[in-house]
């Protein structure tokens, strides 16, 4: 299996499938990414001979932030949101949804899946009556 920042990419998917499965790197970039460094779109992971794979290894590592080193980026700018005390930092703290999405409904997964409807939700009582 091809490593590249860390990552183990899937071997038997093309080549732009595998690359998005870094942090940092979706389908448009890693488009991009192969049309720069001049690798075949149709070859599969397990093709690409170590020349091309150490070519595709330092492009990548020298000119994006990717992985740990995003992943520590966006939680700093988060911290700081909380810090100076944003609406947008008071709603991470309070795990509410953060770019103006209602909560009366559909926040289940940022809420934990409370269910605040009477009936809904509630266990079965164990004994018949």
């Amino acid at each position: 299996m091809p490593r590249i920042a860390g990552i183990n990419i899937p071997e038997n998917k093309k080549i732009i499938a595998s690359l998005a499965y870094i942090y940092g790197i979706g389908r448009p970039l890693a488009d991009k990414i192969i049309k720069q460094i001049k690798i075949d779109f149709n070859k599969r992971a397990k093709d690409l001979t170590n020349e091309e794979l150490t070519r595709l290894k330092d492009f990548v590592e020298k000119n994006y932030k990717i992985e740990g080193d995003l992943k520590r980026i966006v939680q700093g700018n988060i911290k700081r949101l909380k810090e100076i005390s944003t609406y947008r930092g008071y709603r991470h703290v309070r795990g509410l949804p953060v770019r103006g999405q209602r909560t009366k409904t559909n926040s289940r997964t940022r809420r934990g899946n409370i269910r605040k409807t009477v009936g809904s939700g509630r266990k079965k009582s164990a004994e018949k009556t």
